[in-house]
Order: structure tokens, then C-alpha cells, then sequence
């Protein structure tokens, strides 16, 4: 439960009160990932990308337990996430559609790795925009949106 909706992704809830896991998305275009959740520990890599989305699975005090859409993970301070939903292109090239359907007209090809915001989350499909151009993609092209999360 999360302000009294079932969200049925969430494994468990933080001290927050947030859901985990839940999605956020890199607020600078240079992230110290950590080791673990303090300065103390080491600077494992850093992220060179804002607005990429990442996972949240873990919190402690100020710090969270992020992941990408690879699997490479680590510790990152809060104050160096936002709260803007992002996706990045998954799966090769992919076709962004001029409304919700498989039979829509063509409005872009988005190459892997392509970052984007998402707009508004569906049944299957969701609206983004990449680079100022808006359309629709099939949730399973991207990663950033859990299967059956929907928002506006």
C-alpha cells in the first residue's frame, strides 16, 4: 500500500513510506556511485548521464540503493535523484508511433540506449518524448515502467 493504493510491483515500503523497488531518474550529468551509502565509502563509477532512468531498491538515510537498465548498481545520495520519469530504449532500434497502436503511422525510429521522459503510462503502451518529438511506445521497448504501472 502506498497512500492507500495497491501498487503491485512494490515489494515492500521504505522508511519513506515510498514504495521499493519504484523508478527515479538521475537529476546531474555526474553521479558518484558508492560502495555504500555514505561518504565514507568509495566511489565505485560514475554516471555521465542526466535523466537516465534508474531503480531504487534500497534506502538508507539520506543515500539509495540505485540500479540501471544493465544491472550495474550501487549507493547514490538522494539529493542526486529526481523524481522524473524516464526511459531508455531497450532492445535495439524501435518504433515510436503517432498513437497507441502497432497499426499507427511511423513518427520516429529510436535508436538502443535512447533516453526519453514518460508522459503518461497506459494498458501496453506509454507517451514519451525524445528530443521534443512525443509519440507512443509499447511498454516492453523500454525500460523504466514496471508491467501494469499506470500515470499521468
Amino acid at each position: 500500500m502506498f497512500a492507500g493504493i495497491w501498487l503491485p510491483w512494490a515489494a515492500a515500503v521504505a522508511e519513506t513510506g515510498r514504495p521499493l523497488p519504484r523508478f527515479a531518474s538521475l537529476r546531474a550529468g555526474e553521479v558518484n556511485v558508492r560502495t555504500g551509502p555514505g561518504i565514507r565509502y568509495p566511489v565505485d563509477w560514475v554516471f555521465l548521464r542526466r535523466g537516465m532512468p534508474v531503480e531504487i531498491t534500497a534506502e538508507f538515510d539520506t543515500w539509495r540503493k540505485i540500479r540501471d537498465w544493465q544491472g550495474k548498481g550501487g549507493w547514490v545520495h538522494k539529493s542526486m535523484l529526481s523524481g522524473r520519469r524516464t526511459f531508455v530504449v531497450t532492445g535495439g532500434v524501435q518504433d515510436l508511433r503517432q498513437k497507441n497502436s502497432e497499426a499507427a503511422p511511423l513518427a520516429a525510429r529510436i535508436e538502443e540506449a535512447v533516453v526519453g521522459r514518460i508522459l503518461d503510462c497506459r494498458e501496453e503502451w506509454c507517451r514519451v518524448e525524445v528530443s521534443g518529438l512525443r509519440g507512443w511506445l509499447k511498454r516492453t521497448l523500454f525500460w523504466g515502467v514496471y508491467p501494469g504501472e499506470k500515470f499521468r
